[in-house]
């Protein structure tokens, strides 16, 4: 029943995939688009705020039975701790529309970071899907990473696993980890596309 269950939300994923976005997706190398979105405090964020530094971009869905799979594992504010601590600034992104799943109004938003133990720099909300679709976001969670002149340097899958089983994330390939601390150690990044995997994006 277990790898019934697996390969049932498997196949969601692959439909999550294709998706569509209706937008260029950034190419590896290339200038990451800028942006600016509220976070969940009213506060404005732009992309450009944050050049010279390296930064993540992770498209999240509290209700995604694959995010919840990174959250509840611990697996994901993990990563978010242990990449600011280096001074890697963490922009977790949802890009629900209003009335879909995952879209929150901000107070709903503060309690579901601290329930999840979430760290990142911010939560920006894009309701209209504009970010999203500049980005070629289609999965939750879809990650993209950025360097400090701009340039896109990682996009696709958080790892190697796409299943929603919590074990997984041990045996895992992480390919944000690996392409971070690459990249901070000067070294290119291995691995810099992968395809996403999640629920789509509920634009």
């Amino acid at each position: 029943m277990k790898k019934f269950l697996k390969s049932m939300f498997t196949g969601l994923a692959l439909l999550g995939l294709a998706a569509p976005t209706h937008a260029k997706e950034p190419r590896i190398g290339q200038k990451a688009p800028n942006f600016t979105l509220q976070d969940v405090r009213g506060q404005k964020r732009s992309l450009s705020d944050f050049k010279g530094q390296y930064v993540v971009l992770e498209w999240t869905n509290p209700d995604c039975p694959f995010v919840r799979k990174h959250y509840d594992s611990g697996n994901m504010p993990a990563l978010q701790k242990e990449m600011t601590a280096k001074g890697v600034v963490w922009l977790a992104i949802a890009s629900s529309a209003k009335g879909k799943q995952g879209y929150y109004e901000p107070s709903a938003w503060e309690k579901i970071l601290r329930e999840k133990k979430s760290a990142p720099t911010a939560l920006l909300r894009d309701p209209a899907g504009t970010v999203g679709r500049m980005y070629g976001a289609k999965t939750t969670p879809h990650m993209f990473v950025i360097d400090p002149e701009g340039l896109l340097l990682y996009k696709g899958a958080i790892d190697d696993k796409p299943s929603t089983d919590p074990d997984d994330v041990a045996t895992a390939k992480n390919y944000v980890r690996a392409a971070l601390e690459e990249a901070l150690s000067g070294k290119p990044v291995t691995t810099s596309d992968t395809s996403a995997y999640g629920c789509s994006v509920k634009y």
